[in-house]
């Protein structure tokens, strides 16, 4: 009998939220990835605060509630300990890319074997509805009535900069691009970030402007980095130009808990390795 991975706790998200196409996707991604031999019990789900979050309650795996802006030094603890496990970090824009930017700056600087996946609604909307760090010029809400006047990031181009090995952009209409991109993030060995484009039903719905925008990316080489920094270019968040979905980059470099737990390489041996930390302590 196969495993369905969806909870029976009520679900509270707002009738269109962008949350149940990545609620779905990825659960229809580890069910697949299930299947090629990746053990539910060897996967970890961490989420931050706001409406994200929940859909740790809502998916049957292992999960932990990080405060708001701590998702990835959650999940990145517990990768260190335990580097056979594949950690999935939920996080919102507000969350990833204000107060937790320098945690993702780093981790993609460090490499570290982890995936976060950024459900990215450009509003803050737990919170009913003030900027974030991507809302664009002028976005008008319960903290900037009358228009912010700060340009938002580009968080695919910050985390590029910063050494990010698996660099990814998906859109909540596209389900079947949005499962394999996952996927890939999950299957890559290093910091996978997948960047998801959803609106937030009640108080950001923008998907007729991403719909006359977004296109697939083609004739791409992700391991091309002067490629991938045109591309993450292309759209700065903020100006009237084609949205790339796709993935942007990839490259095998290795992995910060490789170079943490196996210096010399070979395998870990844990129970060895906490042995002499230990020693050294005492």
């Amino acid at each position: 009998m196969t495993r369905q991975l969806i909870t029976a706790a009520e679900n509270t998200w707002c009738p269109g939220c962008g949350n149940f196409s990545i609620q779905h996707m990825m659960k229809s991604a580890l069910l697949e990835l299930n299947r090629e031999g990746l053990a539910f019990e060897n996967v970890v789900l961490v989420a931050g605060i706001g409406c994200h979050g929940k859909l740790v309650d809502y998916l049957d795996i292992n999960s932990f509630y990080a405060i708001h802006g701590r998702p990835i030094p959650v999940a990145s603890g517990i990768k260190i300990a335990n580097p056979d496990l594949h950690v999935i970090c939920f996080s919102g824009d507000g969350d990833a890319y204000a107060e937790g930017l320098d945690h993702l700056l780093f981790v993609a600087k460090r490499n570290l074997d982890i995936t976060v996946i950024v459900h990215n609604n450009r509003v803050y909307g737990l919170t009913t509805g003030q900027y974030t760090p991507t809302s664009p010029e002028g976005f008008k809400g319960r903290s900037t009535p009358r228009g912010t006047i700060e340009k938002p990031l580009n968080p695919l181009e910050l985390v590029l900069a910063s050494g990010g090995t698996y660099i990814a952009r998906g859109y909540t209409k596209k389900l079947q691009q949005l499962k394999e991109l996952f996927k890939q993030a999950i299957r890559h060995r290093g910091f996978s970030l997948v960047d998801v484009l959803q609106v937030c039903a009640t108080y950001y719905d923008i998907h007729d402007y991403y719909d006359r925008h977004v296109y697939d990316l083609t004739d791409h080489d992700p391991g091309s980095y002067s490629q991938a920094w045109q591309k993450v270019r292309e759209w700065d968040y903020n100006a009237d130009a084609p949205i790339a979905l796709g993935t942007f980059y990839q490259a095998a470099l290795p992995t910060f808990e490789e170079r943490l737990l196996r210096p010399g390489g070979g395998t870990i041996d844990r129970v060895e390795k906490i042995r002499r930390i230990l020693s050294r302590a005492v």
